[in-house]
This record gives C-alpha cells, sequence and structure tokens, in this order.
C-alpha cells in the first residue's frame, strides 16, 4: 500500500532532523574522541602522536563514522532540494550502512566488555560510534529504502573497503609499534592479532570469514528490504 504525500511529510521531516542531528553527533564523538586521546596520549608520554593520530584513523569504527557523517550530509541537502545524486549514490549509502551496522554488530558483540586505560576512552563518544549512529543507519535504511535502485549484484562493491581496510590492518600490523605496551606490533582489534590466538593467523583467518559473511549477510537484507519495498509500491518520495 502507497504512502500518501500527507503520511510521508511527518516521516521526512523525522529523517531530516535526524540525520543533521545524528552527523553532528557522530563529527562531535569523533573529534572528542581524538582530542581525548590525544590529551592521553601526551600524559602518558607517547614518543610519536602523529603515530597515534595515524592508528586512530586505522579503525574500522572511525573510518565508517567519517563516511556516514558524509553521506548524513548528502542525504541532508537532498532533502533541502538538491537533486538526487541517482543509483551510484543509493550504492554508497548501502556500502556505508552495512560497515555502520557491522561496526554496532562486531563492537556489541566481541569488544563492549574490553576494559581499556581510565582516561583513553571518551564515554558518550563511545556509545555514539558504536551503538547509536549504527542504529540510526539501520532505521534511516528501514524508513527510506523504497527509494534505492540496488541489485543483488551490488554486494561485490560492499565488500571492496572492507577487504581493502582488513588488508591494510594486517600488512602494516607486524610493523607499526605499540607506544601502549611497547610491542614491536599494534592491531586495531584484539581478534585480528595473531598473538591473542592459540593458532595464530588461523584464528585471524576464521574471524575475517566470521565478519566478512556478517558483512555479506548485513548488505544482503538490507538490499532485499529496499527491493521488497519498491516491488510493494513503496517507493513513493518518502525521504531522499
Amino acid at each position: 500500500m502507497s504512502t500518501t504525500p500527507t503520511q510521508a511529510s511527518p516521516i521526512r521531516r523525522f529523517l531530516l532532523v535526524g540525520r543533521a542531528v545524528i552527523a553532528i553527533a557522530i563529527l562531535a564523538a569523533v573529534v572528542g574522541q581524538l582530542i581525548t586521546s590525544i590529551t592521553f596520549w601526551t600524559a602518558r608520554g607517547d614518543e610519536s602522536i602523529p603515530l597515534n593520530v595515524l592508528n586512530f584513523f586505522s579503525f574500522f569504527t572511525i573510518e565508517s563514522n567519517v563516511l556516514a557523517v558524509m553521506v548524513l550530509a548528502v542525504l541532508v541537502a537532498a532533502q533541502l532540494g538538491r537533486p538526487r545524486i541517482g543509483r551510484r549514490f543509493d550504492v554508497l549509502l548501502l556500502c556505508v550502512s552495512t560497515y555502520m551496522v557491522v561496526t554496532g554488530i562486531v563492537y556489541n558483540t566481541l569488544l563492549r566488555g574490553i576494559e581499556l586505560p581510565q582516561g583513553a576512552t571518551l564515554g558518550w563518544s563511545n556509545e555514539v560510534l558504536h551503538l547509536i549512529a549504527p542504529l540510526w543507519m539501520l532505521a534511516d535504511w528501514l524508513l527510506s529504502s523504497g527509494k534505492r535502485e540496488l541489485r543483488f549484484g551490488d554486494l561485490r562493491v560492499v565488500v571492496i573497503f572492507p577487504l581493502v581496510w582488513l588488508a591494510y590492518t594486517l600488512l602494516r600490523g607486524p610493523f607499526t609499534r605499540d607506544q601502549a605496551t611497547g610491542r614491536d606490533w599494534w592491531y586495531p582489534y584484539p581478534f585480528l592479532d595473531p598473538a591473542t590466538h592459540a593458532n595464530g593467523y588461523v584464528g585471524v583467518a576464521i574471524m575475517c570469514v566470521i565478519i566478512a559473511a556478517t558483512v555479506v549477510l548485513a548488505a544482503w537484507g538490507m538490499i532485499a528490504i529496499s527491493r521488497a519495498r519498491r516491488r510493494a509500491g513503496e517507493a513513493q518520495p518518502v525521504a531522499a
């Protein structure tokens, strides 16, 4: 059953305000955590703050959230009268939404219980980046995906960035010094560190396969939702 313009108007307003608020919240969370981290690293006496900053932006969480700010800004602009970019943007939005959903899943199932040094983490920022923003991106998709022009073949595009990030992380890790522990290697997440697995790189490979499967399944589900809504005739202009 199609959504009438009258019915769509409150959803459009909700999405417009929500997208703007979440984009600002993510930006504030990233900047706030970076400032907190730099203060912490300086007080700890780390030799290379630039190395730590590079490591900070090597986290998949940070990268996916920065991408989320960008696509949310485009969506807000589109709702305020800018022309839609078209199918290429729909695929980009699919990618970013998938990365954010997977970020939320991985953090809240594998990483939430890990204790970090006192003062190293900005609590509210952590919740925005790992819980609130991923939930918003999922909700946004559920409300507006009927407009997206997507194909199951777009899964090939979704996996490109995670694979590139994974290759970068695994190749860089053994040659990056961990200034917190003094070790000669550094990985952004413990499940990617061979030293944390009894079987070394075999354990890392297993975790990589599990996470890759999560990415593919999440993207497949989001495409399926979008295509089902379009077939059901729910592709009225609810939101950009």
